[in-house]
């Protein structure tokens, strides 16, 4: 399945997990849990609601590499908020 999202050629085995239905106090607390590699990327997609360009060029990754780690990071909070 092809991550439709971004316009970058990255696909994943599983769907994107779905965070809407969590407030952005539980999503906050969960992406404070997360490790230094995911952190800031969680942060400034999910909550600062930055650009893709903007995190991936303040942070210093390759977008694909980005767009790698979100998953990572919404799997995680997904699992940890009972919906993994």
């Amino acid at each position: 399945m092809q991550n439709r999202e971004f316009d970058l050629d990255v696909t994943f085995d599983e769907g994107d997990p779905d965070l809407s239905g969590y407030s952005e106090q539980s999503i906050r607390a969960e992406i404070e849990k997360l490790t230094d590699a995911l952190k800031p990327v969680a942060q400034g997609i999910l909550l600062d609601k930055r650009t893709m360009s903007d995190v991936s060029q303040a942070l210093g990754l390759r977008q694909a590499e980005l767009v790698n780690r979100l998953h990572r990071a919404k799997l995680a909070i997904a699992e940890a908020l009972g919906n993994g």
